[in-house]
């Protein structure tokens, strides 16, 4: 397969079956996400605002949500081979997809961000004398040289080492502070005095603002079999992952946040600090390792969607390298930022983009169920327009709505991602099937070109 879309050839991007990997080798290099510090700290986030209780309620209805949401978008990333970049010329045309992918590699530069700042405080908790500048850039620079080569391929080697890590010095923080601290119900009832009682819905809410989830796991899905569609969608993109990666985490940072005494109070950076405290240089070989599990994946994606995003932008392609380089740069740059600071606001506001972009993927999944043919998705790709217009001005509609409905404030503001779905997916479907009529009709196609 030699076409053309833009500059960027669809043998590129396509994932063929020769380079698709093993059940278990694609959940090594999937689970790898699930060890992000962030998922501890806004756990802990949530509960402190709205109320442990809450939070828990919140968490396992996210988890359910997830689970259902990312097996359609797993089954359909193994049968197309497709990635977010290539999806959305088929969603939004192709300089409609340049938005998808700018949010796409900002999102997870973001994500890097954090996570690599998690890891410069750790330092420089651990060691007063290294400023925090020298520590961020020590920090990118040892995760450079983990976005070179052919990153999928060896992620689920990396992971498979690095999984044990998590899991066992997760267990020993929590033995720890029980040991030191001795165990008692408080941590059920950290928050408010007296939380809201919408707290649970709020709490589902802001963890829409990490539906980016669902374009990471496009991106990773597509490297599956199709023999192992029931797997993926089932398991390894299910609800066991979110289990895990959500609520288990989640009533880890809960519990820590709550158990560990800590000068100045409780904060965003209350779990990190925790950890450090009961364990010192083994607490931050623990993050460590952990946060460069997630940060290898959130380099990758955020290089390789910068690298979409330009080729369709400014029409160069530029080598991987290139571009990895660049996200290095302005990660490091962004680092001495205050990111924790704005992170609930932060989620808000990429969730109501994202969300939008996932109701018209789900919608257009929808509409086209039956056709995930080889040939199909080919034919496609071929004929991908300039811009899908009606497509556009359905996510931006969709989207702007959302941040409205956020800035009126009050009881209104937690409707404002899900305004956004219904928003996105009615739309579009509305759009999809006024294109389907004119096609049928063989009428000028104004609402697509």
């Amino acid at each position: 397969m030699t076409q053309q879309t833009g500059s960027t050839t669809i043998a590129e991007m396509l994932v063929p079956p020769s380079a698709r990997l093993s059940k278990n080798n694609l959940m090594m290099a999937w689970w790898g996400v699930c060890s992000a510090m962030f998922y501890l700290v806004v756990a802990a986030s949530l509960a402190l605002n709205f109320g442990a209780i809450n939070a828990f309620i919140g968490m396992a209805m996210s988890v359910v949500v997830y689970g259902l949401i990312n097996a359609v978008i797993a089954r359909y990333a193994i049968k197309t081979g497709l990635s977010v970049a290539l999806f959305s010329q088929i969603l939004l045309g192709r300089t409609g997809s340049v938005i998808a992918t700018l949010i796409f590699f900002a999102t997870a530069m973001y994500y890097a961000i954090f996570e690599g700042s998690v890891i410069a405080v750790g330092i420089t908790t651990v060691f007063p004398s290294v400023s925090y500048p020298l520590a961020a850039l020590v920090v990118v620079l040892l995760s450079v040289p983990l976005m070179f080569g052919n990153a999928m391929r060896w992620l689920d080697r990396l992971n498979a080492i690095l999984l044990p890590v998590y899991i066992i010095g997760l267990v020993t923080a929590i033995v720890l502070a029980i040991s030191l601290y001795g165990y008692n119900d408080q941590w059920l009832a950290l928050g408010p005095a007296e939380p809201s009682p919408y707290g649970w819905w709020h709490t589902f809410v802001y963890y829409m603002g990490i539906w980016v989830l669902m374009m990471y796991t496009f991106d990773y899905a597509r490297y599956g079999k199709k023999e192992d569609s029931r797997f993926h969608a089932r398991v390894n993109f299910g609800m066991p992952f979110y289990f895990v990666a959500f609520f288990l985490s989640g009533l880890a940072g809960i519990f820590l946040v709550a158990s560990v005494p800590l000068d100045g109070g409780l904060s965003e950076v209350s779990v990190l600090l925790a950890l450090l405290k009961m364990m010192g240089v083994l607490g931050l070989l623990f993050i460590w390792a952990t946060q460069t599990r997630i940060n290898t994946a959130n380099f990758y994606l955020a290089a390789t969607n910068m690298q979409a995003c330009m080729t369709q932008l400014i029409g160069v392609r530029g080598h991987y390298l290139l571009w990895a380089l660049v996200v290095a740069g302005l990660v490091y740059v962004l680092m001495l930022a205050d990111v924790f600071s704005y992170l609930l606001q932060a989620l808000a506001y990429q969730g109501i983009f994202v969300v939008a972009w996932v109701a018209m993927a789900l919608t257009h999944i929808a509409l086209t169920h039956k056709q995930t043919s080889a040939t199909y998705i080919q034919q496609q790709l071929e004929h991908v327009t300039f811009l899908r217009v009606g497509a556009v001005m359905a996510w931006l509609l969709a989207a702007l709505t959302g941040i409205t409905i956020m800035h009126v404030g009050g009881a209104y503001s937690s409707f404002s991602a899900p305004v956004t779905i219904v928003i996105a997916s009615v739309v579009y479907a509305a759009f999809a099937r006024a294109c389907h009529s004119a096609n049928r009709g063989s009428r000028v196609k104004l609402l697509v070109r």
